[in-house]
């Protein structure tokens, strides 16, 4: 692991891009583009800033639509795909499109209307 201070906040970190394994860091969507002159963020700016790339992605494209295959990751990340309240794990509508249909659970980010809840 290296330690890298965050481009945005300033804060240290661990990163882990100059050995075998691969960054924490990939296991995030790529919605996020690279922009010159930007090293690394730590993991709460770079939870807020796909946060809000996934939030532009949703809302310019018409609901539903399938997330394209670049976007998805394949682990599960909190606050991303989930947060958790009183205990319980609440999906994000950005899980949702993943899924790429209604699963018939009345979830609370259903971004298909419910089509299959019966």
């Amino acid at each position: 692991m290296t330690t890298k201070k965050c481009s945005l906040c300033g804060a240290v970190f661990l990163c882990g891009s100059h050995h075998q394994q691969p960054c924490w860091c990939t296991n995030y969507p790529a919605i996020m583009p690279i922009t010159d002159g930007q090293d690394c963020r730590c993991p709460a700016c770079l939870t807020v800033g796909v946060q809000e790339k996934i939030n532009d992605y949703i809302q310019k494209n018409p609901m539903p639509t399938a997330v394209p295959e670049q976007y998805r990751n394949t682990k599960l990340i909190e606050h991303i795909d989930y947060y958790i309240e009183n205990g319980n794990w609440v999906f994000t509508a950005w899980f949702h499109c993943k899924r790429g249909s209604c699963c018939g659970n009345a979830c609370r980010h259903c971004p298909y209307g419910h089509e299959n809840v019966r």
